[in-house]
């Protein structure tokens, strides 16, 4: 949802500072403010079974990255600041103190739900291609498949068998085999 009186008011992450820690989401996309109620139980045994695949994945390869899970806020310039699922980016020394101290995105994971589905889908994949995010994956608990963009893409790979994700050509890639994927987070293995 669009915060009320934002569509006359440019809004910016000093401004966002400003607002409540009441449980919302609260994300700026080209100055304008969009906020998402907290996401509800399927939501988050998606984002805690990935982040933790991930999580494992860069403990065994602590060089790819280093990876978050919501909420932190990825600022990408003071008019768009958004708050990925899951993300991770590149490691760097010293390693980044501050949200605002990350440059850029390996990866950035949203979770979709019937009310962020179309903002996913449009503005923050538009916004995720400009900051030139290496991967964004679309999680769809329901539809039980993963859309994945890269910059240049004008149509995403859909994929319902497995996805794999490689930061870096020095290390094997990793393998999540999607239909186990969704049966562990829906319960069913």
């Amino acid at each position: 949802m669009v915060m009320a009186g934002s569509a006359t008011k440019e809004w910016t992450y000093p401004m966002l500072e400003s607002l409540p820690d009441d449980g919302n989401r609260y994300e700026i996309i080209d100055g304008e403010l969009h906020v998402t109620p907290p996401p509800g139980f399927p939501h988050q045994g998606v984002s805690w079974e990935l982040a933790r695949l991930i999580a494992n994945y860069l403990d065994q390869y602590p060089a790819a990255g280093k990876g978050f899970a919501a909420p932190g806020d990825v600022i990408i310039d003071p008019r768009n600041v958004v708050e990925p699922d899951v993300f991770v980016f590149p490691k760097s020394d010293p390693m980044p103190r501050e949200w605002k101290d990350i440059k850029s995105l390996l990866l950035a994971v949203e979770i979709v739900s019937p009310s962020s589905a179309r903002r996913d889908r449009g503005k923050k994949r538009e916004l995720y291609q400009r900051f030139r995010v290496a991967e964004y994956w679309i999680v769809d608990p329901v539809a039980q498949l993963i859309e994945r963009w890269r910059p240049e893409d004008e149509r995403p790979e859909i994929l319902t068998d497995a996805i794999e994700w490689q930061p870096s050509g020095k290390y094997p890639a990793l393998r999540i085999e999607l239909p186990a994927f969704f049966a562990k987070v829906h319960g069913e293995a």
